[in-house]
């Protein structure tokens, strides 16, 4: 399973367990309440966690990218015809800023990196 549908299951289950929580204080019942106390403190743990481990996932695949010998803003053209611009170069990996991997490199346009100039 990806570390994004891991943490959206994740969310769904502490969303189930908050309802629950509140439906078990409005009915004063102890022993449920410390239950869901409980399963909401180790879903947020690991919650945390795969946040974590998808935060270094990011940061790992950029420095992967930043690693590359050549980059430059694609044009309009070569976005528009992206096919064509990835037969040309081996190797091309083109990052658009609103990618989690554009966000952490701090881009502002499309970005595409090579091993050699193209």
């Amino acid at each position: 399973m990806s570390l994004n549908k891991e943490l959206q299951n994740l969310n769904n289950r502490m969303d189930t367990c908050q309802r629950k929580l509140t439906a078990a204080m409005n009915r004063n019942d102890d022993l449920i309440v410390k239950q869901f106390r409980e399963e909401i403190e180790k879903l947020h743990k690991k919650i945390q966690n795969v946040k974590h481990r998808r935060s270094t996932k990011v940061s790992n695949e950029s420095k992967d990218v930043k690693s590359m010998a050549f980059h430059r803003v694609l044009t309009k053209q070569e976005q528009a015809d992206m096919g064509k611009l990835k037969k040309s170069v081996k190797g091309l990996v083109v990052v658009h800023p609103m990618t989690a991997l554009g966000r952490s490199m701090g881009l502002t346009e499309v970005t595409g990196y090579a091993p050699q100039k193209f």
